[in-house]
């Protein structure tokens, strides 16, 4: 880690060091998460990927995939995801 000096109101920096103590981190830590959320806004989303479920000759789902179950579903995609892997 590299180490920033910066000129801050010394009130300012009491109040935020309490601030952080009572969310259970550090002053250090907030910038560092400030700092890179400051950095992140210019940069673009990432696409959404949206996983591919098996499905049966006929279209719908394979036999055995519950669609009112999230378990299910997400099983269906895990397994989907490393068939199409291998």
């Amino acid at each position: 880690m590299t180490n920033l000096t910066i000129s801050l109101d010394e009130n300012l920096v009491k109040q935020a060091r309490i601030k952080a103590i009572q969310e259970g981190t550090s002053l250090s830590a907030k910038v560092r998460e400030m700092l890179a959320a400051y950095v992140r806004q210019d940069m673009p989303a990432a696409p959404a990927v949206i996983p591919k479920l098996p499905t049966g000759g006929s279209g719908g789902l394979q036999p055995g995939i519950d669609p009112c179950s999230n378990r299910s579903m997400f099983d269906a995609m895990d397994a989907a995801e490393y068939k199409f892997r291998a």
